[in-house]
Parts: C-alpha cells; structure tokens; sequence
C-alpha cells in the first residue's frame, strides 16, 4: 500500500476512536432514553469501525499510532452533557465536522483492497452517511438547527460592527457618543435585514421543498424504480461508484418513506419565525460587544482597543466551542475568526481616515 494511503488508515483510525468516546460520552447516566440507544448504536459502530482499520494496518505490518485522545474536548463534552439538551450537543458537533465520507471514497477508490476489504469499507460508508442523516434530522426534529443560525448570525454582528465603529472611530475621534449611536444603529438595521432575509429563505425554500416532495411522493406510487434510478445518479454524481451507488440505491428502493427522506428531507422542523429570531437576534448580541465600549468612554480613540478586545474575546470563545465540539484545530478556528475580524477592523480605520482627511469630516 502507498505510504500516503498507510498515513490516511491510521488517521482514520485515530478519528474512530476519538468519535467512539464522544458518542459514549454523549450517553446519559440511566442510558433509558431513545437518544441514549442511539448514541451507544453510533459509539459501537465507531468502535468496530475502528477494529476494521486496525486489522487493515496489521495485516500490512504497519505499527498502530498512538491515539491522542482529545481530553478537553471530552471534558468539555461531560460538562455540558449535565447542563444542556444533549442534541444541542448533536448540532453542534455537525457545526464545523468535514465528513469522513470523501476522504473514505478517495481511499476506496486509489487502495488496493481485496473483496472482503472493499466490502467492510463500502458499509462504514453507509454508516457514516446514516449517521449524517440521523444528527441532521434529530437536530431539525427538536427545532436546534438553527443553532448554526446564531453563532454565524453572532459571528456577522461582532465582525460587522466591529468594522463600522472601528471606521467611525476614525472620522470622530472625540465623540464616542456619536460612534457608538451610529454603530447602534447599523446593528439593528443589520440585524432586521438578517431576520427577514432569514425568514423569507426559510419560508421560500420550505415552499419549494414541500411541492419537490408531493411529486416525488407521486412518482414513487406510480414508477418507484424511476425514483430509486434518480437516487443512483445523484449519488453517483456526488463522486460515488457505481457499483455502491447501485447497491445503495437498491437497498434503498425497498424503503421509500426512507428514499423520499434522503432525496428531499423533510421540512417539518423547519420554521421561518424561529430562524429570523435565531438569525437577527445572535447578530444584535454580537453587536452589543464592540459597541458598549463607546457609551462609557470619553473619546472614541479610547473606546476602540476595548472595543476589539471585547470583539476578540467573544470571537474567542465562539471559535474555541465550536473547535472543541466539532474535533477540529481550536488554534486554526481561532485565527479564521479573531484574524478575519481585526482585518475587518483594520481596514475599516484605514478607509475612515481616508475619507476623514478628504472630506474634513469630524473636524
């Protein structure tokens, strides 16, 4: 096997381990609920999974790596399993997860396999695709979705009006007032322009969901097999092989509450209202952070650098649950959030000043 394939089993290795006991962690102490069954099923699942790349990389003589078990983020994870929704937890764990599934194709596809291999490895593929489904649909069913909602609706206030007041900052140097009214201002005027934006997507794509649905729903009483053809070129276009996209949809086919729920998923959570509030509201208390600073501060030059550190905490805090939940490098979300806003902000001064000594403004 090439190296590069070896490097990619052990991760895959690594990765199953670390999901099983977040999958555990996730059960609850009388483990008597649905949600807790279904959690143990996916830890099993990751468990044997992992076996199956073990046995792969012994059966290549390859030495097994040390798997560095993520213990923040498992701590973490016990804490806020005692104190919040579990399938909160679910969705924020889809927030920044990369699926597996391509990286599994690549190796499905480039690996030197024998049957039983390829085999084993074309079920942890539907596996990993059900399990896709199940955090979507569990998330949606329990009106949590939109969860994504608020810490990108959160996200676009702090980084917004962190540019607005910081370009401001610029212009009235000595009248934080004005500033911080003006940045004021444009947060809930942007955060009304988020909430109806949200409510007429959400509303206009429930439409448009719900008619696909009746015709595909018609289609399977009267032709299922054009239906389940239609499944196998949509998986087979998202990079799937043709032979697992004709198994898959043929097992499928045999199902069609559960064909019609993968090709148009239904939109019975989904609710127009509650993702304006999420969307519109998140961005208002992103915006409260960079703004507060300058109703307290006697000139706006000495509001800023309280206004970014308090902007830079929060974008912070954000990055560092999502990173930790999600699996993914805290330090690299961290950068990708806190770096974009102060570019922002720096290029907000930068231009604030431009038109301050153009057009002799704040003077």
């Amino acid at each position: 096997m090439q190296p590069a394939l070896v490097e990619m089993a052990k991760g895959f290795y690594q990765d199953e381990i670390n999901d099983h006991l977040t999958y555990q962690e996730l059960v609850g102490e009388t483990q008597k609920t649905e949600f807790d069954a279904d959690m143990r099923r996916i830890a099993g699942m990751e468990r044997r999974h992992a076996d199956f790349w073990k046995a792969m990389l012994e059966a290549q003589q390859e030495t097994l790596p040390f798997v560095r078990i993520n213990r923040v983020r498992l701590w973490m994870l016990r804490l806020l399993r005692l104190i919040i929704n579990p399938v909160l937890l679910v969705s924020l764990l889809e927030l920044g997860e990369t699926s597996a599934v391509k990286r599994y194709l690549y190796f499905f596809n480039h690996a030197d396999l024998d049957e039983r291999e390829r085999e084993r490895l074309k079920q942890i593929i539907l596996d990993e695709l059900e399990h896709e489904t199940y955090f979507k649909e569990t998330a949606q069913s329990l009106g949590v979705g939109n969860l994504r909602d608020a810490v990108l609706g959160m996200n676009d206030g702090l980084v917004e009006i962190l540019g607005a007041v910081t370009g401001l900052s610029a212009v009235y140097p000595h009248n934080p007032l004005l500033v911080a009214v003006s940045g004021l201002i444009v947060g809930i005027a942007g955060a009304l322009s988020m909430g109806i934006g949200a409510f007429v997507s959400v509303r206009s794509q429930r439409q448009v969901n719900e008619g696909a649905r009746e015709r595909m729903e018609a289609l399977l009483a009267i032709d299922p097999q054009r239906a389940v053809h239609t499944y196998r070129g949509e998986l087979m276009a998202s990079g799937i092989p043709a032979p697992l996209a004709e198994e898959t949809a043929r097992t499928l086919g045999k199902n069609q509450r559960a064909l019609t729920n993968l090709i148009l998923p239904s939109s019975d959570g989904e609710n127009e209202l509650r993702s304006a509030l999420f969307t519109g509201g998140a961005y208002l208390i992103g915006v409260i952070f960079p703004v507060l600073p300058y109703f307290l501060a006697s000139t706006a030059l000495m509001a800023l650098p309280f206004s970014i550190l308090l902007a830079g905490l929060c974008l912070t805090v954000v990055a560092s649950l999502v990173a930790m939940l999600s699996g993914i490098s805290i330090r690299e979300k961290v950068l990708e959030m806190v770096v974009s806003g102060f570019a922002a902000a720096g290029l907000s001064y930068g231009f604030g000043s431009l038109m301050r000594s153009v057009f002799g403004l704040g003077e």
